[in-house]
Protein backbone atom coordinates (compact mmCIF):
# COMPACT_ATOMS: atom_id res chain seq x y z
CA UNK A 1 0.00 0.00 0.00
CA UNK A 2 1.36 3.40 -0.99
CA UNK A 3 1.69 6.07 1.67
CA UNK A 4 0.10 9.46 1.00
CA UNK A 5 1.66 12.86 1.68
CA UNK A 6 -0.85 15.60 0.77
CA UNK A 7 0.85 18.76 -0.47
CA UNK A 8 -0.10 21.69 1.73
CA UNK A 9 0.66 24.03 -1.16
CA UNK A 10 -2.84 23.18 -2.41
CA UNK A 11 -4.58 23.58 0.95
CA UNK A 12 -6.75 26.54 1.96
CA UNK A 13 -4.22 28.83 3.63
CA UNK A 14 -6.94 30.49 5.70
CA UNK A 15 -7.65 27.08 7.26
CA UNK A 16 -4.22 25.46 7.03
CA UNK A 17 -4.34 23.81 10.45
CA UNK A 18 -7.85 22.48 9.89
CA UNK A 19 -7.00 21.19 6.41
CA UNK A 20 -3.88 19.49 7.77
CA UNK A 21 -5.84 17.78 10.52
CA UNK A 22 -8.51 16.76 8.04
CA UNK A 23 -6.11 14.84 5.79
CA UNK A 24 -4.34 13.27 8.75
CA UNK A 25 -7.69 12.12 10.14
CA UNK A 26 -8.42 10.69 6.68
CA UNK A 27 -5.36 8.49 6.93
CA UNK A 28 -2.56 10.47 5.30
CA UNK A 29 0.79 9.36 6.71
CA UNK A 30 2.64 12.63 6.10
CA UNK A 31 2.15 16.32 5.41
CA UNK A 32 4.17 17.53 2.42
CA UNK A 33 5.52 21.00 3.15
CA UNK A 34 7.05 22.79 0.15
CA UNK A 35 9.61 25.52 0.84
CA UNK A 36 10.53 27.85 -2.04
CA UNK A 37 12.90 30.81 -1.93
CA UNK A 38 12.18 32.56 -5.24
CA UNK A 39 15.72 31.80 -6.45
CA UNK A 40 16.08 28.03 -6.77
CA UNK A 41 12.54 28.01 -8.16
CA UNK A 42 10.53 31.00 -9.47
CA UNK A 43 8.10 31.09 -6.58
CA UNK A 44 7.98 31.78 -2.83
CA UNK A 45 6.00 29.70 -0.35
CA UNK A 46 6.03 28.71 3.32
CA UNK A 47 8.80 29.49 5.76
CA UNK A 48 9.87 28.45 9.25
CA UNK A 49 7.16 30.28 11.27
CA UNK A 50 4.29 28.50 9.49
CA UNK A 51 5.85 25.08 10.11
CA UNK A 52 6.46 25.99 13.75
CA UNK A 53 2.80 26.95 14.16
CA UNK A 54 1.57 23.78 12.46
CA UNK A 55 3.84 21.63 14.60
CA UNK A 56 2.57 23.32 17.75
CA UNK A 57 -1.01 22.54 16.72
CA UNK A 58 -0.32 19.03 15.36
CA UNK A 59 2.83 17.85 17.16
CA UNK A 60 2.45 14.18 16.24
CA UNK A 61 2.27 14.71 12.48
CA UNK A 62 5.06 13.58 10.16
CA UNK A 63 6.31 16.75 8.44
CA UNK A 64 7.69 15.90 5.01
CA UNK A 65 9.64 19.11 4.31
CA UNK A 66 10.83 19.68 0.74
CA UNK A 67 13.44 22.44 0.46
CA UNK A 68 13.46 23.97 -3.02
CA UNK A 69 16.06 26.52 -1.99
CA UNK A 70 19.62 27.44 -2.89
CA UNK A 71 21.13 26.94 0.58
CA UNK A 72 19.62 23.87 2.28
CA UNK A 73 22.58 23.47 4.64
CA UNK A 74 21.98 26.81 6.33
CA UNK A 75 18.22 26.48 6.57
CA UNK A 76 18.07 22.84 7.63
CA UNK A 77 18.53 23.70 11.30
CA UNK A 78 15.70 26.28 11.54
CA UNK A 79 13.30 23.87 9.84
CA UNK A 80 14.43 20.99 12.04
CA UNK A 81 13.85 23.09 15.15
CA UNK A 82 10.43 24.13 13.78
CA UNK A 83 9.32 20.50 13.63
CA UNK A 84 10.48 18.88 10.39
CA UNK A 85 10.54 15.09 10.51
CA UNK A 86 12.12 14.58 7.10
CA UNK A 87 14.08 17.22 5.18
CA UNK A 88 14.53 16.70 1.45
CA UNK A 89 16.75 18.95 -0.64
CA UNK A 90 17.71 18.95 -4.31
CA UNK A 91 20.74 17.31 -5.83
CA UNK A 92 20.78 20.12 -8.39
CA UNK A 93 22.79 23.26 -7.73
CA UNK A 94 20.27 25.71 -9.18
CA UNK A 95 17.30 26.02 -11.50
CA UNK A 96 18.97 24.10 -14.30
CA UNK A 97 18.76 20.32 -14.22
CA UNK A 98 22.01 18.35 -14.54
CA UNK A 99 23.98 21.12 -12.80
CA UNK A 100 24.62 19.22 -9.60
CA UNK A 101 25.80 20.32 -6.20
CA UNK A 102 29.44 19.41 -5.49
CA UNK A 103 30.01 16.09 -3.75
CA UNK A 104 31.37 17.73 -0.60
CA UNK A 105 28.25 19.92 -0.33
CA UNK A 106 25.90 16.97 -0.73
CA UNK A 107 27.77 14.89 1.85
CA UNK A 108 27.96 17.76 4.34
CA UNK A 109 24.26 18.61 4.01
CA UNK A 110 23.13 15.00 4.37
CA UNK A 111 25.29 14.55 7.46
CA UNK A 112 24.13 17.88 8.90
CA UNK A 113 20.43 17.01 8.54
CA UNK A 114 20.93 13.62 10.18
CA UNK A 115 22.79 15.23 13.09
CA UNK A 116 19.81 17.55 13.55
CA UNK A 117 17.72 14.45 14.25
CA UNK A 118 15.78 14.46 10.98
CA UNK A 119 15.46 11.92 8.24
CA UNK A 120 17.01 13.10 4.98
CA UNK A 121 16.01 12.89 1.33
CA UNK A 122 17.41 13.96 -2.03
CA UNK A 123 15.19 15.18 -4.86
CA UNK A 124 15.73 15.09 -8.61
CA UNK A 125 14.08 17.36 -11.16
CA UNK A 126 12.47 15.92 -14.32
CA UNK A 127 15.59 16.54 -16.39
CA UNK A 128 18.03 14.95 -13.94
CA UNK A 129 18.79 11.23 -14.40
CA UNK A 130 17.93 8.90 -11.54
CA UNK A 131 21.48 7.54 -11.59
CA UNK A 132 22.85 10.80 -10.19
CA UNK A 133 21.42 9.84 -6.79
CA UNK A 134 22.89 6.31 -6.72
CA UNK A 135 26.16 7.25 -4.93
CA UNK A 136 24.19 8.57 -1.95
CA UNK A 137 21.44 5.97 -1.65
CA UNK A 138 23.00 4.27 1.38
CA UNK A 139 22.96 7.60 3.24
CA UNK A 140 19.36 8.52 2.42
CA UNK A 141 15.98 7.78 3.95
CA UNK A 142 14.10 8.87 0.82
CA UNK A 143 14.51 9.91 -2.81
CA UNK A 144 11.94 12.34 -4.20
CA UNK A 145 11.26 12.11 -7.93
CA UNK A 146 9.72 15.29 -9.32
CA UNK A 147 7.14 14.46 -11.99
CA UNK A 148 6.66 18.17 -12.76
CA UNK A 149 9.06 21.09 -12.80
CA UNK A 150 9.32 22.24 -9.17
CA UNK A 151 7.92 25.60 -8.16
CA UNK A 152 4.17 25.51 -8.75
CA UNK A 153 1.29 23.23 -7.85
CA UNK A 154 -1.37 21.97 -10.24
CA UNK A 155 0.94 20.95 -13.11
CA UNK A 156 0.38 17.95 -15.38
CA UNK A 157 2.16 14.69 -14.56
CA UNK A 158 5.20 13.86 -16.72
CA UNK A 159 5.04 10.11 -17.49
CA UNK A 160 8.82 9.86 -17.98
CA UNK A 161 9.01 9.93 -14.18
CA UNK A 162 7.84 6.31 -14.19
CA UNK A 163 11.10 5.04 -15.67
CA UNK A 164 13.04 7.02 -13.08
CA UNK A 165 10.99 5.56 -10.23
CA UNK A 166 11.54 2.05 -11.58
CA UNK A 167 15.31 2.56 -11.87
CA UNK A 168 15.53 3.82 -8.30
CA UNK A 169 13.34 1.01 -6.97
CA UNK A 170 15.47 -1.62 -8.72
CA UNK A 171 18.76 -0.18 -7.43
CA UNK A 172 17.47 0.24 -3.86
CA UNK A 173 16.16 -3.31 -3.82
CA UNK A 174 19.32 -4.71 -5.43
CA UNK A 175 21.41 -3.19 -2.64
CA UNK A 176 18.99 -4.19 0.12
CA UNK A 177 18.45 -0.61 1.31
CA UNK A 178 15.44 0.78 3.17
CA UNK A 179 15.35 4.08 1.28
CA UNK A 180 11.84 5.14 0.26
CA UNK A 181 10.91 6.44 -3.19
CA UNK A 182 8.51 9.39 -3.24
CA UNK A 183 6.95 11.05 -6.29
CA UNK A 184 5.52 14.55 -6.49
CA UNK A 185 3.67 16.36 -9.26
CA UNK A 186 0.31 15.87 -10.93
CA UNK A 187 -0.54 12.77 -8.89
CA UNK A 188 -4.20 11.76 -8.62
CA UNK A 189 -6.23 8.72 -7.69
CA UNK A 190 -6.22 7.41 -11.25
CA UNK A 191 -4.47 4.57 -13.01
CA UNK A 192 -2.30 6.84 -15.19
CA UNK A 193 -0.67 8.64 -12.25
CA UNK A 194 -1.23 7.28 -8.75
CA UNK A 195 -1.46 3.60 -9.67
CA UNK A 196 1.25 3.84 -12.33
CA UNK A 197 3.69 5.41 -9.85
CA UNK A 198 2.95 2.81 -7.18
CA UNK A 199 3.30 0.00 -9.73
CA UNK A 200 6.66 1.44 -10.81
CA UNK A 201 7.87 1.24 -7.21
CA UNK A 202 6.93 4.49 -5.45
CA UNK A 203 6.37 4.14 -1.71
CA UNK A 204 4.99 7.64 -1.11
CA UNK A 205 2.59 9.59 -3.32
CA UNK A 206 2.46 13.37 -2.94
CA UNK A 207 -0.94 14.70 -4.02
CA UNK A 208 -1.97 18.33 -3.75
CA UNK A 209 -4.86 19.61 -5.83
CA UNK A 210 -6.18 16.05 -6.27
CA UNK A 211 -6.74 15.89 -2.51
CA UNK A 212 -7.51 19.44 -1.42
CA UNK A 213 -9.47 20.26 -4.57
CA UNK A 214 -11.71 17.22 -4.26
CA UNK A 215 -15.27 17.26 -2.99
CA UNK A 216 -14.30 14.33 -0.76
CA UNK A 217 -10.57 14.47 0.09
CA UNK A 218 -10.84 11.41 2.33
CA UNK A 219 -12.10 9.34 -0.60
CA UNK A 220 -9.10 10.39 -2.72
CA UNK A 221 -6.68 9.42 0.05
CA UNK A 222 -8.45 6.09 0.47
CA UNK A 223 -8.22 5.48 -3.27
CA UNK A 224 -4.49 6.25 -3.31
CA UNK A 225 -4.02 3.81 -0.43
CA UNK A 226 -5.34 0.99 -2.61
CA UNK A 227 -2.30 1.18 -4.90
Amino acid sequence: MAMVSPSLLSADFTHLGADSKMVLDAGAEMLHYDVMDGHFVPNISFGVPVLKSLHAALPDAFYDVHLMIEDPYTYAEPFAKAGATLITFHIEKGREANVLRPEYELNATIEHIHKLGCKVGLSVKPGTPAETVFPWLDKLDLVLVMSVEPGFGGQKFMPQALDKIALLRAEIDRRGLECLVEVDGGIGADEATGKACADAGADVLVAGSAVFGAADPAAVIAALHTY
